[in-house]
């Protein structure tokens, strides 16, 4: 088996989930992530509501996009991160999946929500403002991480 680092498990699963998976050697998991990445890439038309938002085509990305597929992706997302880094983490690391639980939240939320949002009178859409609150969600994950570990500490 290859030897990862987190940073570098997680990072392969940003590139497209399953990656690191297939590089440790965890081929039914990995053919799993990638199987269900194309999967829900295709029924959501992700990549097209992708390409519409970067060329600042808000309004054809809401258009295209399909929310009811597109809303499993960011659960399947983080966590094929989360098993990534999981698989290269140390045995005595504790509650280092909060941060990747409360990023799925709130990238979730975010796209529910997008339709409806404007901030400071621009339109992110149903890309950019998930990806925006993938940052509360990083935040409050690490927060209570935090918390979680002093209290343990104190013990």
């Amino acid at each position: 088996m290859k030897k990862m680092s987190k940073l570098e498990a997680v990072l392969w699963n940003i590139a497209f989930p399953g990656f690191s998976q297939l590089l440790l050697g965890q081929y039914i998991k990995g053919i799993l992530f990638v199987t269900l990445e194309v999967i829900i890439n295709v029924y959501s038309r992700f990549n097209t509501a992708i390409m519409y938002s970067f060329l600042g085509e808000i309004e054809q990305a809401e258009a295209v996009i399909n929310y009811q597929w597109l809303m499993f992706y960011p659960c399947v997302y983080m966590f094929s991160m989360w098993d990534g880094y999981r698989s290269v983490m140390p045995d005595n690391e504790k509650y280092s999946f909060l941060p990747f639980v409360f990023c799925a939240y709130f990238v979730t939320v975010g796209l529910m929500v997008s339709p409806k949002v404007t901030i400071f009178h621009i339109h992110p859409g149903p890309i950019f403002l998930p990806m925006l609150f993938l940052i509360p969600g990083l935040l409050i994950g690490f927060l209570i991480q935090s918390i979680l570990s002093l209290k343990q500490k104190k013990e």
